[in-house]
């Protein structure tokens, strides 16, 4: 016998027959639940269902195709992230004894796993909490957006497992997703900012500090930027595939001003690279940003710990400025404009200021 059970809008069925586990989303009514268990149940009797041939999986052979699966279809850093989130789901399995298959995993399963993570200790940079002893620097339960990235990628792994027909539907279909309300907000410059960082660079530090203020190019994107990439003619940089490097959002281009052409043009062609460096290699992205945390500091910007601030700045001075969020979304590379409003919310201050500056003051009748 089976049963019938809802998920999200839906209900399913699930029904066993033998030891095999069958699973069908059905509809939003329960009546018409009732009446596709009671046929799939008849068709089980007479094998006709045809998942007992559906291939079996342990849960950790699946998870090695997955990312092997990734690593040829995204971009490494891609691949990292997702190892790192199903890490972390599987140290939780390891506290449920029932699940060894891929079918033994269940949506009861992915919601107490979104439990687990906002419960058990938490660790900056991946570090195992109990070897970690300086205080403060272990937090009970990971953040909300770390969670939902997880919830993803789970999802992700199990629509591939319905794809090559490991499973019939996926675990994680109607689980939700946390509120993400203790994301950090996004740190930009203001102009006397940006002014003292690039005051306090040193020579070799501030065109390249420089260029991300003014292009809001992602850090990946300007560490591998060659020579060849520029266009001066048509006041271009062109954001494209190497053999070595895949841009995170495609290929596109991003107008060089002025102020930005003089400064890479007065660069020294050292290497194919436009910001090698010390062997003619593109700079490391760790070092960059330590450079930047050193010389934010000795600019009395004690907050700025990412580079990635830097693109922030890109697009909240432009919205300032009164630039439309659709001409933001495009020089941002956002393939969603959802991504780019984010950026509007960060200018609430200034806009605050801005009308604050009207001089009329009607006089109000009495």
């Amino acid at each position: 016998m089976g049963q019938i059970r809802k998920r999200g809008a839906y209900w399913y069925a699930d029904l066993y027959v033998g030891s095999k586990r069958y699973r069908k989303r059905i509809s939003k009514s329960k009546h018409l639940a009732e009446l596709a268990l009671k046929d799939l149940e008849v068709k089980a009797e007479r094998n006709q269902l045809g998942f007992l041939e559906r291939k079996e999986i342990s849960l950790e052979d699946f998870v090695k195709q997955f990312l092997s699966h990734s690593s040829t279809n995204n971009r490494p850093s891609t691949t990292n992230r997702y190892r790192s989130a199903i890490d972390n789901f599987l140290k939780f399995i390891k506290t449920e004894t029932k699940v060894v298959r891929l079918g033994d995993v269940t949506h009861e399963t992915i919601e107490k796993y979104k439990a687990w993570r906002k419960t058990v200790p938490v660790a900056k940079n991946g570090a195992k909490p109990e070897r970690v002893k300086k205080p403060g620097a272990v937090r009970k339960g990971a953040k909300s957006y770390t969670v939902n990235f997880e919830l993803t990628t789970l999802k992700t792994m199990f629509i591939l497992a319905v794809k090559w027909k490991y499973l019939e539907a996926s675990p994680a279909e109607g689980v939700k997703q946390l509120k993400a309300e203790d994301s950090k907000p996004r740190r930009f410059l203001t102009d006397a900012e940006c002014d003292r960082l690039l005051r306090a660079c040193e020579p070799e530090y501030r065109p390249i500090f420089f260029t991300l203020i003014h292009t809001g190019m992602r850090k990946a994107e300007l560490l591998n930027l060659e020579w060849n990439d520029l266009d001066f003619k048509r006041r271009i940089i062109k954001i494209r595939r190497k053999s070595f490097w895949i841009p995170k959002a495609g290929e596109r281009e991003i107008p060089l001003s002025d102020a930005v052409a003089d400064v890479l043009d007065s660069l020294p062609k050292q290497s194919h690279f436009v910001f090698p460096d010390e062997d003619g290699e593109a700079l490391n992205g760790n070092f960059l940003r330590l450079q930047l945390i050193r010389i934010a500091k000795n600019a009395a910007i004690y907050d700025l710990t990412e580079v990635h601030a830097l693109r922030h700045t890109f697009a909240s001075q432009l919205l300032m400025r009164g630039v439309d969020l659709p001409t933001v979304q495009k020089l941002m590379g956002h393939s969603n404009i959802e991504t780019t409003l984010i950026y509007s919310h960060q200018t609430t201050d200034h806009l605050r200021e801005a009308v604050e500056k009207l001089s009329f003051r009607p006089q109000l009748s009495q």
